[in-house]
């Protein structure tokens, strides 16, 4: 058994018998299927929306190559620099390079998880540069020492009462201040570090390929103020992050606010072509834009799996999964979880060491169902189970144990022979430790259905 997994047993367990932790998971996402319900009602046919959404993404998957010269060739000719990252480490040296050349100083950010897979923050304060999210919950989570708990929601598992009493102790508010007090506090906090900013750092929620634009979405305008006020702006992205047509936004929009948080349209969209003209007031004067592979070229090998790279990180499979709602963000121990996270981070970050990522799931099938791009998750969990076995990435015992039940399954007798005691001590012995101690295991009858058919039809 490897580190990961046995830290994600261990954690699971933890937290998902930890009372208070489920309650505030539980509260939360109970207001977002509220609001997810009336956010439906603007569709007349929702799912015809999700069926052109997943067919346009799915025509970006399978001609990448093509899109991403397209996209680079529209940005560079208005005046915007296309980076491109291979890995991690690339993408982490090509954003300390712009900001030692331009010896920026103060850097603000938009909420992207694409950050939290370079481990940007980490890498700014350690080339001792002032970093600030500008996104509340992303905000609340790095003062506290955190990671988001959740793609849509950073701070999920925190109770206002928790956000209380970190700002009492980070900056001597009063501990019971109330939410609104904090916002206020955090907004007029953060108005001056978008002045003093040196670099803004964004994500891009879509790359518009035929107009060579980033498209961001947003609800507090923080990004829009990080990239309008600094000098210089870098835009990070995946590298599946396209999207064909600026005409297909107004498709892709609404499908996102609707399942990322039940508008019907998020409040801020920007359109961004790149950095600013003489003939334009305000934004950058330098505009960047990072596109990051780091393995996504990996998942694109694999026929079935390669749809999952359709994500639009509304986050809709974390909220919909029983999983998720029981063991939380951090258990998954990969910047995104939940069952997304279950089919990409294996390959993101390794099958061998993260492949029990894909056994977490009841296979229930409410991740595909909620999914705006109609992302089959629960069978590309399954083909992820699959490629674990075919490669022996599971354990000897598991693969001893499956192989023992296969045969007994196709050879009847062996069901049969054996006495119901000796049945049920077998199951209490090997059920009980593959099983858990919680569980109840069934016994087996006296006499098998079998048998009682031949006895009453003889």
């Amino acid at each position: 058994m490897n580190y990961f997994y046995q830290r994600f047993l261990e954690e699971s367990e933890k937290k998902s018998f930890d009372p208070e932790h489920r309650k505030r998971l539980d509260y939360n996402i109970g207001k977002y299927d509220e609001q997810v319900a009336k956010g439906k009602e603007q569709y007349q046919n929702l799912e015809l929306a999700k069926r052109r959404a997943a067919n346009l993404k799915h025509k970006i998957i399978n001609n990448l190559d093509k899109y991403l010269v397209e996209f680079e060739n529209n940005f560079s000719k208005r005046g915007g620099k296309v980076i491109w990252a291979p890995n991690e480490k690339d993408a982490q040296r090509e954003i300390m390079h712009i900001i030692k050349k331009s010896r920026a100083q103060v850097i603000v950010k938009q909420k992207t998880m694409i950050s939290e897979e370079l481990e940007l923050n980490e890498l700014l304060e350690k080339n001792k540069r002032e970093v600030f999210e500008t996104d509340l919950g992303e905000f609340i989570v790095q003062i506290a020492g955190e990671k988001p708990y959740h793609i849509l929601t950073p701070a999920m598992h925190k109770s206002k009462e928790d956000v209380a009493k970190l700002f009492h102790e980070k900056f001597n508010m009063p501990s019971d201040s109330k939410p609104q007090q904090i916002a206020q506090f955090v907004r007029e906090k953060l108005r001056g570090e978008y002045v003093r900013a040196d670099v803004g750092i964004t994500g891009a929620n879509f790359l518009i390929a035929d107009v060579g634009a980033v498209g961001l979405t947003e609800n507090e305008g923080n990004g829009l103020l990080s990239m309008s006020f600094p000098k210089i702006h870098i835009v990070i992205a995946g590298i599946e992050k396209l999207i064909p047509n600026l005409e297909d936004l107004d498709l892709f929009l609404p499908l996102l606010a609707q399942h990322g948080t039940g508008q019907k349209i998020t409040v801020y969209n920007n359109i961004v072509f790149g950095p600013r003209t003489e003939f334009e007031p305000d934004g950058p004067e330098e505009m960047y834009v990072i596109l990051l592979d780091n393995r996504r070229t990996e998942l694109l090998r694999f026929k079935e799996q390669r749809r999952a790279l359709s994500c639009i990180r509304c986050g809709a499979c974390l909220n919909g999964c029983p999983i998720y709602r029981s063991i939380g963000g951090y258990t998954y121990n990969a910047t995104y979880s939940g069952p997304i996270g279950s089919v990409i981070s294996p390959h993101y970050l390794g099958l061998k060491e993260y492949s029990h990522l894909s056994f977490a799931s009841s296979l229930c099938g409410k991740c595909t169902e909620v999914c705006p791009v109609k992302i089959p998750l629960h069978e590309l969990l399954l083909h992820n189970r699959h490629e674990a076995v075919v490669r022996k990435y599971t354990s000897y015992t598991w693969r001893t144990v499956v192989t023992g039940w296969k045969i007994i399954m196709l050879h009847r007798w062996m069901i049969d022979k054996p006495k119901a005691g000796l049945k049920n001590k077998i199951i209490n012995q090997v059920g009980k430790q593959m099983w858990g101690p919680r569980r109840t295991l069934p016994r087996f009858a006296q006499k098998s259905f079998k048998q009682q058919w031949k006895e009453r039809n003889p």
